[in-house]
């Protein structure tokens, strides 16, 4: 059962500080962006302190003064670590047999390209295609021509438009096959308040500066609906 059948049947869920304490993070991005005396850290610092005291409406708005192409990189850090422990903690149950295509529901259905392993559109097994992403990730994190970390070093001109977009967007698919296909097991490990505030602030950023289509976002318009 999916997240909107759960949600329909009246199940609520509380979050489990074990099970959150025992989840493995693996391959959580730093890429020398959250250094206590860099901007980065500064953003980070005042996006998580406006969480704890604001609406979610509040923490996607730009700080007075910053540059947007650094705020947009702070947060595709952010929501990268998000939707690897998210993954991580239900991995065990999205295997080739359960998910044998990178999907959600029965009308999305998602393929991989990546231009140099996958030249064309490729179905594969959804736990394959999230690895292949979060590592297409980490490729583009590590690279400073894209995500510069030296102050003043400019971002490419197409960093919003283009590459945060493309990022952004393959991470909705792992927000909405989880919705999917594994929010029964998310819950289960205590997880589901953590899914419903990331993936919110996820939407409200990317639709606040239109980093993700409206076309992209029909998988999840449901699920958006029932958070707002």
């Amino acid at each position: 059962m999916n997240f909107l059948g759960l949600w329909a049947r009246g199940m609520t869920s509380r979050p489990n500080r074990r099970a959150m304490d025992s989840v493995a993070i693996n391959n959580t991005a730093d890429n020398g962006r959250s250094g206590t005396g860099s901007v980065q850290y500064q953003l980070r610092q005042y996006a998580e302190s406006t969480l704890g005291k604001a609406s979610l409406h509040e923490a996607v708005l730009l700080p007075e003064g910053e540059s947007l192409d650094e705020w947009v990189a702070c947060h595709v850090v952010d929501f990268y670590n998000h939707i690897n422990m998210l993954f991580m903690s239900v991995s065990h149950h999205c295997t080739d047999e359960s998910c044998p295509k990178m999907c959600a529901g029965e009308s999305y259905n998602y393929f991989w390209r990546d231009g140099v392993n996958y030249r064309e559109p490729t179905s594969v097994p959804a736990n394959k295609y999230i690895k292949l992403l979060v590592k297409w990730i980490d490729v583009q994190l590590d690279n400073t021509m894209l995500f510069p970390v030296e102050l003043g070093q400019p971002f490419p001109q197409n960093f919003r438009s283009e590459i945060a977009s493309q990022i952004l967007k393959r991470m909705l698919r792992v927000y909405a096959h989880l919705y999917w296909h594994h929010y029964p097991q998310i819950c289960q490990v205590g997880l589901a308040t953590m899914l419903n505030t990331s993936f919110t602030h996820f939407t409200l950023f990317v639709t606040k500066y239109k980093l993700v289509s409206d076309t992209e976002l029909q998988a999840v318009k449901d699920v958006i609906k029932i958070l707002a």
